[in-house]
């Protein structure tokens, strides 16, 4: 990290967008604070939409020196400029990804709240595993993970860790000692003002 211990920010794309209106509300959050990484996080399944969102949020992350990667859609990578994947089933295909995109490209990897997951993803050549929830969430893992598993990690482990998922002020409080990263988008984009709902939600780092 740069400066201090303060983790870092990968900004998660909502699952839908507007490409008229969000290639802009990404920019003024990136405008408006540090981020590290932006995550293309898509539920679309129409090839082409996927395609322009990735050229679109490529060339205002690229302007601002910032990665891009990209959930699951592999063969996307290269074609459109970006700089890895994110892999939302853990580790099964960190190992075959790493010899076909090569040791440049950022590979990820979410492994929920699973330290064996997270250990077998980082021996396979992982640049980062993401653990979550951080908080309680209808939507995946039943239950958040655990804060010894993220503390753990960080003691044990060189591999970054990426925490995410149903974050608060408070959580974000609570993990900032442990974690390297905090995977934020879900949190603020349904705010009038992203990047003061993202400030909110740091303040207590």
């Amino acid at each position: 990290m740069p400066d201090t211990d303060r983790p870092q920010i990968t900004l998660i794309t909502p699952p839908a967008f507007d490409l008229a209106v969000f290639p802009d509300q990404l920019a003024a959050v990136m405008d408006g604070l540090d981020i590290a990484c932006v995550r293309l996080s898509l539920a679309s399944v129409d090839a082409d939409f996927i395609a322009r969102a990735a050229d679109a949020c490529r060339v205002i992350a690229h302007a601002r020196d910032v990665a891009i990667v990209i959930e699951n859609h592999v063969k996307l990578v290269e074609p459109h400029g970006l700089d890895g994947v994110h892999l939302t089933d853990g580790a099964r295909q960190v190992r075959s990804l790493r010899k076909d995109l090569g040791a440049d490209a950022i590979i990820g990897a979410y492994c929920a709240g699973s330290r064996h997951d997270g250990m077998a993803a980082a021996e396979a050549g992982a640049d980062y595993v993401a653990f979550g929830p951080a908080g309680p969430s209808p939507l995946g893992r039943a239950e958040p993970v655990e804060y010894d598993i993220v503390e753990w990690w960080s003691q044990v482990i060189e591999t970054p860790c990426i925490t995410e998922g149903a974050l608060t002020a408070e959580l974000i409080a609570r993990f900032g000692p442990v974690t390297d990263f905090f995977g934020i988008g879900p949190e603020i984009w349904g705010a009038v003002d992203a990047a003061g709902a993202l400030k909110d939600l740091l303040k207590g780092l």
